[in-house]
């Protein structure tokens, strides 16, 4: 692994969305050598978006792999679940020996497998990373979960970028597999209170089911929670529908219905169909701003 300013590794980035803008623009010690790819450079699309960002967060634009990978010793690869497999196909030619490549996809835990055959075929070092929370506001300090045999190598580069890494197990798949099972709950819950409060909103109930729901479990401010799920839907729809579809892939890779999780697929795009700013911190006219839609 080739290093360079302080003994810390040249680092790349696979995609360079606002997961990992997040993160490279705030690192507590940045290193000296940080690059990126992203397959819209190559496209043409979002340039000015990119560039922005780049300059922000100090680091060097690629429009092709090998460029962004061919030096680095840390590969964080941050693109669409769609695209897990392909993005580590591309970059396997270029990357150097042992290089680590820290896999923080949406995916299953399957397709995590199949890249880090890919990955090791070509002498790097496979990390499955889940990034467990927004990255916004928490920017590089959100919680991430690390599994696979490297993981405890690829930790101590990250807690000296001022991360919050955890190993979650040895094997390629742990990580995802809490991440993807995690989010059968945690975006089938959005859904589920959507899909109620829309309803209650319509049939002009809505604050005696709210009141129904505090009485039954007071430990979740109802109101509140179902105010921010909404307001979830209807600006990260698109991507959470993706990541449920890798959650629905999960379920049937394990022999197990994904009934509920399917339907969640829907709710989240249909929501996310309607380009809605959700407007005003408030359920009430939020949920109006969807019923006018619908």
């Amino acid at each position: 692994m080739a290093a360079r300013k302080n003994d810390f590794p040249a680092i790349g980035f696979v995609g360079f969305g606002e997961a990992a803008h997040a993160i490279a623009g705030h690192w507590t010690r940045p290193p000296s050598d940080v690059f990126a790819y992203d397959m819209k450079l190559r496209q043409g699309i979002d340039i000015d978006q990119l560039q922005h960002r780049g300059k922000e967060a100090n680091v060097v634009l690629c429009t092709d792999p090998a460029d962004a990978v061919g030096t680095a010793g840390l590969v964080f690869s941050l693109v669409t679940a769609d695209q897990v497999l392909q993005a580590a196909r591309d970059c396997a030619p270029f990357i150097s020996a042992d290089c680590l490549w820290l896999d923080g996809n949406s995916c299953s835990p399957h397709t995590k497998i199949e890249a880090a055959a890919v990955i090791e075929a070509a002498g790097g070092r496979y990390v499955d990373v889940a990034i467990m929370a927004p990255v916004y506001p928490k920017r590089h300090e959100v919680p991430v979960l690390m599994s696979g045999p490297h993981a405890e190598a690829a930790m101590q580069f990250l807690v000296r970028l001022g991360m919050r890494p955890e190993v979650a197990g040895s094997r390629v798949g742990d990580a995802s597999s809490i991440k993807m099972l995690r989010s059968v709950m945690i975006k089938g819950f959005e859904a589920l209170t959507t899909e109620c409060l829309l309803a209650a909103r319509r049939a002009g109930v809505e604050d005696a089911v709210l009141a129904s729901l505090q009485a039954s479990d007071p430990g979740i401010d109802w109101r509140s929670r179902a105010t921010y799920n909404l307001e979830r839907m209807m600006v990260h729809g698109a991507r959470r529908a993706a990541e449920m579809e890798e959650v629905c892939a999960t379920l049937t890779a394990f022999d197990l219905p994904d009934a509920i999780s399917r339907a969640t697929v829907g709710w989240q795009r249909r929501l996310a169909d309607l380009h809605l700013d959700p407007g005003p911190d408030d359920l009430a006219s939020r949920s109006d701003r969807v019923l006018d839609r619908l």
